[in-house]
């Protein structure tokens, strides 16, 4: 009997491993997203669903209540409709921004509640228990109202499923309500199943109203209301609410009669009336056209199609994307911070144009269209370091419409983009990125596009004193070779156009413009004269040429304002010359200075993870023959420091996926260090095996491996490319995309 047991035992032992062996190997990519990744720490995600690089999103809106920090000015804390944090909601929001570090979007509110009708958000909102968050999928308890919300997404429809218990039921659309406060909004109940509207939204950084452009929606709901009705209600000014037709200030509610409402503070209910606990599934359809562009776009994208049919393709979408990258070996929390940031890379930036193609161009005059996709939300101060990169090596075809699409952008505008967001051109941050992109994609092999146009506009942007929109103190940096102080950040401004310059002089090179090649090449260093020899920091200068005073290297840090910089200070921009490091190196004294200087940021605390201008710091160690080493060992820390499997695990403001892109690579153990220039640096990867499936359409070969061998988990001893070892630690892109593997051998 006991031998019995003991062989029962064993096989029920190995039948459960294998169960489990199999459940592992079963899962995809996608089963490894954590959309609460980056809900915290002010990293501004949002955990609610969206497809790959979709118009429409739905994020649980939690930053309005009695119980979370009021909706203010100057607050990082609500530049995303969600923080981890909050326990109160006031609805769902139909069209977000993920990682930016301004409030924009987060409107459209949906809200379910049960019993009579309250358009206060501050009374009817709830707490909530029971989060759940996957790729495309997210849903909750609605604890005041025992209602469960479920959530999913296809490209520009956002699809709700609510369930109801027994008795009067109510869902809610409440355009009052937003992370901005732009006026303008209308609704119609167009039936008893069916709504539309627009809302105006547009003041991202607190831009002027001039800049209110509109999002139009068409929801679709699959019950009828046995009532419905809208309401407005005054705007409050020092909390005192001004009368409205005779009201008091009382919300106005008028029900079936009246079905259309227009102004500031409005909104929508349906009520039903269930003798059992009931479904009820939302589409609503986004468009930045018009209404009836939203109406397609919803029965093109969704029509008939049930809830999880629509959660079932935007998941294996999902999969799709994200497995063009595959990883062997590491934990499932390593898999996880890994495919989540994959996954935050997707997001922006995000399509423009609706199903037939129609999208706003810029300053909206007229209506645009596209056979392809046409992008939008181009936050380039930041991914012009990493994220496009990133895109040109694993998805060139969207890279490769995102410069049509900044091109377009320049047809219409005159100029390339700089920070543009829905059509609407910001002009947020310095420099002039997006020449940094489109020299890069094309020297990545990505030529389908007009570079002739390309280069044009790149002149443009580079050498137009007058009336330039993307080159502030460009006068003074052509004349003197740096921007003054009588421009915002000066030293830092000198510095990006610097970046900017070096890449227009790699495009002229291939294009055979020599002159402009060698011409932009020699504008490309002029940081030399910001460079302290005594303090070996870039500074400001005055127009006269004297060194600005008093000067305090620390000041700046933490994006405290400062006279030199642009949300950093001297030693987060001390290194950030990416495209002349061995210049650099001359001016520290030589290596042994300029390691020792680099070592000092880290050791003075004075290294930021979330700011971009030093993000490419720990690698920068590879150009220092022996202390390649501390690459490993900082990219490594950094990595486990600031990204974990958890709301606060990324560093801070994911900036529309840089910081997400910043880790990608470093897992992977590559990194693209100079903005511009087809190189890559190498580190240690943090995976046995990583598989890049290259696109047939640009690359000549399938795929990429990159493979490390492991003894002690030491530093690198031996790096091949296709058993060949390779004397250094940087390698060409040509290089790689046209080898088969990359093998890292580790001590």
């Amino acid at each position: 009997m006991v031998l019995y047991k003991r062989i029962t035992l064993q096989t029920a032992c190995f039948f459960y491993m294998l169960f489990f062996s199999a459940a592992i190997l079963a899962q995809q990519p996608a089963d490894f997203v954590n959309p609460f990744i980056g809900t915290s720490n002010f990293g501004a995600a949002f955990p609610g669903p969206i497809a790959p690089r979709g118009t429409a999103s739905i994020s649980p809106f939690n930053v309005s209540g009695p119980q979370n920090r009021p909706l203010e000015k100057d607050s990082q804390w609500l530049s995303n409709p969600y923080v981890n944090e909050n326990t109160f909601l006031t609805g769902f929001s139909q069209v977000n921004l993920s990682g930016v570090g301004c409030p924009e979007l987060g409107v459209i509110l949906l809200m379910p509640t049960t019993g009579t009708v309250e358009t206060n958000h501050l009374k009817y909102g709830s707490t909530y228990s029971n989060e759940i968050a996957k790729t495309a999928y997210y849903s909750v308890n609605i604890d005041k109202y025992k209602v469960k919300g479920e959530f999913t997404a296809s490209k520009r429809v956002g699809v709700s499923r609510f369930t109801f218990p027994k008795g009067q039921s109510n869902i809610l659309l409440n355009l009052g309500v937003g992370l901005t406060n732009e006026e303008g909004g209308m609704l119609k109940v167009v039936s008893p199943t069916e709504i539309e509207g627009m809302r105006s939204v547009g003041s991202f950084c607190y831009n002027s109203p001039e800049e209110a452009y509109p999002v139009y929606f068409v929801a679709k709901f699959s019950k009828p209301a046995a009532n419905f009705g809208v309401w407005k209600k005054p705007a409050q000014y020092n909390g005192v609410e001004a009368q409205w037709m005779g009201y008091n200030g009382k919300t106005r509610m008028m029900e079936n009669t009246i079905k259309t409402v227009v102004g500031d503070s409005i909104g929508t209910y349906f009520t039903y009336q269930f003798d059992k606990e009931e479904k009820v599934e939302v589409k609503i359809g986004i468009s930045y056209v018009s209404i009836e562009n939203a109406r397609e776009n919803l029965e093109k994208e969704t029509g008939n199609k049930s809830f999880d049919a629509v959660y079932k393709e935007t998941y294996d979408e999902w999969n799709s994307e994200l497995s063009k990258i595959l990883v062997e070996g590491g934990s499932k929390d390593d898999k996880t911070i890994f495919y989540t940031a994959l996954y935050h890379t997707l997001i922006h930036p995000n399509t423009l144009n609706d199903y037939n193609g129609e999208y706003p161009e810029i300053k909206r005059s007229k209506i645009g269209k596209t056979d392809g996709t046409r992008y939008t939300v181009f936050s380039l101060w930041d991914t012009y370091r990493n994220l496009h990169q990133l895109m040109s090596l694993v998805y060139p075809k969207q890279q490769s419409d995102m410069v049509k699409s900044m091109l377009e952008m320049y047809d219409e505008n005159g100029w390339l983009p700089k920070w543009e967001l829905n059509s609407t051109e910001t002009f947020t941050m310095v420099g002039d990125p997006a020449s940094i992109v489109i020299a890069d994609t094309y020297l990545k092999g990505i030529r389908d596009f007009d570079v002739q146009k390309a280069y044009k506009a790149m002149l443009k942007g580079a050498d137009q004193i007058e009336n330039n929109p993307l080159r502030n103190g460009l006068k003074d940096y052509i004349e003197k070779g740096y921007v003054t102080t009588s421009e915002k950040g000066p030293v830092s401004t000198t510095q990006e156009y610097n970046a900017s310059d070096y890449a227009i002089s790699l495009l002229a090179k291939a294009l055979g413009k020599t002159n402009d090649a060698n011409r932009f090449k020699n504008r490309s260093l002029s940081y030399r004269k910001l460079f302290d020899k005594n303090l070996k920091l870039l500074r400001p200068r005055l127009a006269n040429g004297k060194w600005y005073e008093p000067f305090d290297p620390n000041s700046g840090a933490n994006f405290e304002e400062n006279v030199g910089f642009i949300e950093g200070n001297a030693w987060q921009y001390a290194f950030m010359v990416l495209h002349d490091i061995n210049g650099l190196k001359k001016l520290m004294g030589g290596d042994k200075a300029f390691a020792t200087q680099l070592q000092k940021v880290f050791d003075s605390k004075q290294f930021d993870m979330a700011n971009e201008p030093d993000i490419a710091n720990p690698y920068l160690f590879n150009y220092i023959k022996g202390e390649e080493g501390k690459a490993q060992e900082n990219v490594k820390r950094l990595v486990q420091e600031y990204f974990q499997n958890s709301p606060k695990g990324l560093p801070g403001n994911d900036d529309t996926g840089t910081m997400s892109a910043w880790l990608v690579y470093s897992m992977m153990g590559i990194y693209p260090i100079a903005p511009g220039e087809p190189v890559y640096t190498i580190t240690t990867p943090m995976f046995d095996k990583i598989t890049i499936k290259l696109d047939a359409n640009y690359y000549k070969k399938e795929n990429i491996v990159i493979e490390r061998e492991v003894n002690n988990d030491g530093k690198i001893k031996q790096i091949q490319l296709d058993g060949k070892t390779i004397h250094s630690y940087f390698i060409s892109h040509d290089d790689f995309v046209n080898g088969t593997m990359l093998k890292v051998i580790q001590n």
